[in-house]
């Protein structure tokens, strides 16, 4: 069996990682922007890496897209042309479910069977075995081919679109969470007022570690702030197809972005930071972030 991943991020990589095994005969993957990590990954994971699309699809049985959200569709028609009915084409992305439709369309004019996947828990540490949904025709071959190896996928319908609902409506309340305990902090910190709040939130929901988690998460919004914010866009077009205004969507959004035009990842080198209060103490010393 020969795998194949467009793009080549963090999600691409812990799951190769996890499928570099005896019976998966290669590995390819396609990344636009080839940088000094990406290329160490690729060593490490054994992958090798391809110059275009046309040579990604030669390469692998199974093409699974690992993009960025706003560029899933996309790669969808940059590969379309160069695969056929033998080829099993893996949307991994966190797109609306209008969106992953759409996608299914344009693989599903090349006679290549589609699947929509939705990973329902961050890769990392799960690695390839992060728990995930599937969808469309080509679900049924997607679980046969990779449960061997480890790929924990259920198939929640053959309809398009049921997975990727699934993982829309959960990231509102996740990205809600990280979204509200970054705003929380930024402003409970400067009355020194967070441990009270989080003893209050903890008589309110027992068995919930509040600072522990705010570290945790507050350090997610640093991280993975762009992805996020872009896959919450996703969720707002999911909510208007609906006729729902995605007013707490929207706000997400706009967290997310902070943190980017903030630098904060930057700051932490891409590394995540070991509490909240240095994320705080961070942004306190960007313009953008005084606020």
């Amino acid at each position: 069996m020969r795998i194949g991943f467009v793009g080549f991020g963090e999600a691409a990589y812990h799951i190769a990682k996890g499928l570099r095994q005896p019976g998966i005969e290669s590995i390819a993957a396609f990344e636009i922007k080839v940088t000094e990590k990406v290329r160490e990954r690729a060593r490490e994971t054994e992958t090798r890496l391809v110059e275009n699309n046309q040579a990604l699809a030669e390469a692998c049985d199974i093409m699974l897209s690992a993009v960025t959200a706003d560029q899933a569709l996309s790669a969808a028609e940059q590969n379309a042309s160069f695969l056929a009915a033998s080829h099993l084409y893996a949307d991994l992305n966190s797109v609306s479910p209008g969106l992953k439709q759409l996608i299914a369309r344009v693989i599903g004019a090349t006679g290549a069977r589609f699947a929509e996947i939705a990973m329902m828990a961050p890769v990392p540490p799960y690695g390839h075995k992060v728990p995930m949904l599937a969808g469309g025709d080509g679900a049924p071959q997607f679980v046969e081919k990779l449960a061997p190896f480890g790929i924990s996928a259920e198939i929640v319908s053959r309809e398009v679109g049921v997975a990727a609902a699934t993982k829309m409506f959960r990231s509102i309340m996740v990205k809600g969470i990280e979204a509200l305990l970054t705003e929380c902090v930024l402003g409970a910190t400067r009355y020194n007022a967070d441990q009270r709040v989080f003893a209050s939130l903890a008589e309110s929901f027992p068995g919930m570690d509040w600072k522990n988690l705010a570290d945790y998460m507050v350090g997610r919004v640093v991280v993975h702030g762009e992805r996020r914010a872009r896959e919450m866009e996703e969720v707002a077009a999911t909510l208007r197809e609906l006729d729902i205004e995605p007013i707490m969507a929207e706000a997400i959004v706009r967290r997310m972005d902070w943190s980017v035009e903030a630098g904060l990842k930057q700051f932490f080198g891409g590394e995540a930071p070991k509490s909240y209060r240095e994320v705080v103490e961070a942004a306190a010393k960007k313009p953008v972030g005084a606020g």
